[in-house]
């Protein structure tokens, strides 16, 4: 993924980059980035490729933790779980978005595809920090986590 993060480099606005001195405000830029860059690619919306494109070590482990963390938010939506626990989930999607930014190593096109993804957990995370998680964005995170094994193949991924 270090195009995209070279290509966030020439796109106006976007001069943040990694490591920031606050996540929140890094999750922030990093939302703004993938948002831009799925957007343009149409990521989320596009058809599966004839073939699964290939995964690596940072993004196959940075799905499931982001898919544990989503876990988590269902019953922080549900009112199960307090603020204290919702941000904490918020933080470890923060934490392996950061981590696949950093160090996956993707074709173009399965960036894209990634990016379109990140953006739906990005957005949820940042609505619970700004204290309005709804079913909306848990549904959006949801269906990035079941779009996922479509785009790419992950053979450890089960449908859990």
């Amino acid at each position: 993924m270090r195009h995209g993060i070279i290509a966030a480099l020439l796109v106006p606005g976007l001069a943040l980059a990694w490591p920031a001195a606050n996540a929140q405000t890094s999750a922030h830029a990093q939302h703004a980035d993938h948002a831009a860059h799925a957007a343009h690619a149409g990521a989320s919306t596009q058809a599966a490729p004839a073939q699964r494109w290939a995964t690596d070590a940072p993004l196959r482990a940075g799905m499931r933790e982001i898919r544990a963390a989503t876990g988590i938010l269902v019953h922080y939506q549900a009112g199960h779980l307090d603020a204290r626990r919702g941000n904490a989930a918020v933080a470890r999607i923060d934490a392996a978005i950061k981590d696949m930014i950093a160090n996956c190593k993707l074709a173009p096109q399965a960036d894209a595809a990634l990016h379109g993804l990140l953006a739906k957990f990005m957005a949820g995370a940042d609505a619970v920090r700004a204290g309005r998680f709804t079913q909306a964005e848990l549904t959006a995170m949801q269906a990035a986590l079941a779009r996922y094994p479509q785009l790419f193949n992950d053979p450890g991924w089960s449908g859990r």
